[in-house]
């Protein structure tokens, strides 16, 4: 949502900016009116008429004096009513604001206006200099819109003569802020306003052309470009390994024989036991884990040199000085781009500066005397060095031409 705030001299320049704000579709409880009461006829009439007021707000405004005024405002807006602000005098307000200056002793100084501007989204510099704007006598219209018709209430409010308030504001300096005005000072202000208002003949007001360019900054932000996965898991694969083991067996062979016994066959005849262990070898399976491979991963970064190609946009402002009789030649102008141009595709606003150039050259006493050919490579050169985005062969003809007959 935003705020469009417009100030106006005469109350009646600000009923018309209300009328009009809701006739064009503004809601009636989005609008605020505060002006000032210079002579208090408004907070007379209020009070004396306060319940007509409520009852009659239509009926009113066919009547006369305050009661026209009030009672067309107050069949216009929201709630109306008659306030005291110390440092600016009586006021009359409408619309939503009223509550808000009203309500817990808001009003009771400047400063409480300030602030309820300042609430509705005004930026403090510009309230402080509506508020001295009402001191002076003005007539302050707000509305609350959403950006899409934000424009369209600013096309409305300046139909009625709104007052330049930070040209004002640049006056006041150095003035008194503080009491407020009488209503002869006020009339003379008005009238002063008023006058440096009129364009002098041959003058106009002063204007500003913003020059904006764009400017390009390329940065760098980390991308996921994708990767390498590494998993591992075991497998199992089936050996075969041939091993010779060796085995003993005890034989028992009994062999017949017949001769003579020995002593040491003799010691046969005791008693005893003989055990003889048949031994033997057997495979035994043992596993080593054993390091055959090793895998290393490291990430290798590539710098390269991108070149990053846009446009940028900016604003070109040309700028030709215009003697005293170019509205008399401007008209063969239009002529010769009837005749030479019409079809072209482009309309006379593409080649006004051509003509206007070879107007500006004519009277240049360095480029007068030429003949057509160094004529049109000086006229080249200066064009270019001008910096204009029109390429020179384009309107080569409109430049000659307005050259050629002015000079003549």
């Amino acid at each position: 949502m935003k705020t469009v705030v417009g100030l106006y001299d005469r109350f009646e320049d600000a009923q018309q900016v209300v009328r009009a704000l809701i006739d064009g579709g503004f809601r009636q409880d989005d609008i605020n009116l505060i002006a000032r009461d210079e002579k208090g006829e408004y907070s007379r009439y209020l009070q004396s008429h306060e319940g007509e007021m409520e009852e009659k707000k239509e009926g009113i405004a066919t009547g006369a004096g305050a009661g026209a005024v009030l009672g067309g405002i107050g069949g216009l807006l929201v709630g109306l009513g008659a306030l005291a602000i110390p440092g600016i005098g009586p006021v009359i307000a409408a619309g939503p604001i009223l509550a808000a200056l009203a309500g817990a002793g808001v009003g009771a100084a400047v400063g409480g206006l300030v602030g309820a501007l300042v609430e509705m989204g005004v930026p403090e510099d510009q309230a402080n200099r509506y508020v001295e704007g009402i001191r002076r006598g003005g007539t302050l219209v707000s509305v609350r819109t959403d950006d899409t018709n934000s424009s369209r209430a600013v096309d409305i409010m300046n139909r009625f003569n709104p007052i330049d308030i930070n040209r004002q504001a640049r006056e006041w300096q150095g003035q008194e802020w503080a009491e407020p005005m009488e209503t002869d000072r006020i009339e003379t202000e008005r009238l002063r306003y008023e006058e440096e208002s009129i364009p002098v003949t041959g003058q106009s007001p002063d204007v500003t052309i913003p020059v904006v360019e764009e400017d390009v900054r390329v940065e760098k932000r980390e991308v996921d470009k994708g990767g390498v996965r590494i998993s591992s898991h075991t497998t199992e694969e089936p050996i075969e390994e041939q091993v010779n083991l060796r085995s003993e067996r005890v034989d028992v062979e009994r062999r017949p024989v017949d001769r003579p016994a020995t002593d040491r066959d003799l010691e046969a005849f005791q008693e005893g036991t003989m055990d003889i262990t048949e031994k033997g070898e057997e495979a035994i399976v043992q596993k080593e884990a054993r390091v055959t491979e090793e895998i290393h991963v490291r990430k290798d970064v590539d710098e390269t040199v991108e070149t990053v190609r846009d446009t940028v946009r900016r604003t070109e402002v040309d700028v030709e000085r215009l003697g005293p009789e170019w509205n008399r030649h401007e008209s063969r102008f239009q002529d010769h781009f009837k005749t030479a141009f019409g079809r072209s595709g482009h309309n006379y606003d593409y080649y006004r500066l051509a003509y206007a150039f070879g107007y500006e050259m004519a009277q240049d006493e360095r480029f007068r005397d030429l003949d057509r050919s160094r004529f049109e490579m000086e006229a080249r050169r200066e064009w270019e060095r001008r910096g204009h985005r029109t390429a020179f062969d384009d309107v080569r003809e409109a430049v000659y031409h307005a050259w050629e007959s002015v000079r003549h």
